[in-house]
């Protein structure tokens, strides 16, 4: 190999070993929508309950803050854990509580923090695998958003009696 070729791929190994170093830890991305506004998103505290076993379905919880300057939506969320996962809200209408699917995905407002929890928007992980949600165990997911892409996290699974967490537990686990 001649000395400018390896002097190149130096180069180029030095740029991406320091990119990879960069914000090891960071739990949230920036993207660019059509209007050439930031869009940032965080995620934190992806929690869900034990579920018995052949529960038809299982909830998912968790913390999603819009940080950019750009409205966003969560557009679909997959998981190898369950058949599929619906986006869900809980409405309450006329003293009555109606869960329905949100089939055009959860709007996310610029500059918010929208919070999926018990009562309220939730995830459904519809036909669980066996065994998937017992206390103690991680469920993989990865949440599809509108603009700012995909985000793979790991929901933590909590025993029957969890009770949400408190904001800050759930931003602890950034």
């Amino acid at each position: 190999m001649s000395m400018k070729k390896t002097g190149w791929l130096c180069v180029a190994l030095a740029m991406g070993l320091a990119a990879c170093g960069q914000d090891e830890h960071r739990t949230h991305g920036e993207a660019v929508d059509g209007a050439g506004d930031i869009v940032d998103i965080e995620v934190a505290g992806p929690w869900s309950r034990e579920i018995p076993p052949n529960a038809p379905v299982a909830a998912g919880f968790l913390s999603i803050r819009n940080a950019g300057a750009a409205e966003d939506r969560l557009v679909e969320v997959r998981s190898d854990a369950a058949e599929r996962v619906e986006i869900h809200e809980v409405r309450h209408e006329d003293g009555m509580a109606r869960m329905r699917e949100l089939a055009d995905g959860l709007p996310l407002p610029a500059g918010a923090t929208v919070e999926l929890k018990p009562g309220g928007y939730h995830l459904m992980f519809i036909a669980p695998g066996e065994g998937r949600f017992t206390a103690g165990s991680q469920v993989p997911g990865t949440l599809v958003f509108e603009q700012a892409g995909e985000r793979e996290v790991t929901f933590e699974v909590r025993g029957v009696d969890a009770a949400t967490p408190a904001a800050e537990d759930a931003h602890s686990h950034h």
